[in-house]
């Protein structure tokens, strides 16, 4: 009898493969989110002192904290001056089932899926291009809610209030931070 050193081995209930069909990767159930306390928008911009015609880069963001005060999610604008495409950033808790990505909706509007680019030992961050479209339901809606999926193949939806987003989003920066770089970047 020969035995195959690639025989793959299940883990739970999903097989082991790179190749994850639609069935086996969809939500088994949903559940509300874990309460969170959110703060205000706020925008906050980063530009280098010392290239000369460097441009500015802004970060217009949210967290929502758990009653430990632990920050569980925080969604990021993120936005360089004269550039017309921005990245949309979110960071969730640890634990999430990292195949379908978290599904993004803002009021009642067509879900967009959002990958995971990395994962790190507090959290993992998913990411994508915002084109004006996205930014435009951003600074017009109500509510946005992030779906993740938990190692359960359970959804988790947390809705962040988008009230205060456009303003703070087309205002003026709370705070520009200088950051002096040092050295000689060219060669």
């Amino acid at each position: 009898m020969r035995v195959d050193a690639q025989q793959l081995v299940p883990f739970g209930d999903v097989p082991a493969t790179e190749n994850f069909s639609e069935a086996e990767i969809a939500t088994r159930g949903q559940q509300p989110g874990r309460p969170l306390t959110y703060t205000p928008w706020r925008k906050v911009c980063f530009k280098a002192t010392q290239e000369a015609g460097s441009k500015m880069v802004c970060r217009t963001t949210i967290n929502g904290k758990w009653d430990t005060g632990q920050i569980a999610i925080r969604v990021d604008l993120i936005e360089r001056e004269g550039d017309p495409v921005a990245r949309l950033q979110m960071f969730v808790p640890p634990g999430s089932f990292l195949q379908p990505g978290i599904k993004l909706t803002v009021d009642q509007g067509s879900p967009m899926q959002i990958p995971y680019v990395i994962c790190l030992t507090n959290g993992c961050v998913a990411g994508s291009v915002a084109n004006a479209g996205l930014i435009h339901d951003l600074e017009s809606g109500q509510m946005l809610a992030l779906e993740t999926v938990n190692s359960n193949v359970v959804g988790v939806t947390n809705s962040i209030p988008l009230k205060e987003f456009a303003e703070v989003h087309r205002g003026a920066p709370a705070q520009v931070f200088e950051q002096r770089l040092e050295g000689d970047w060219e060669h």
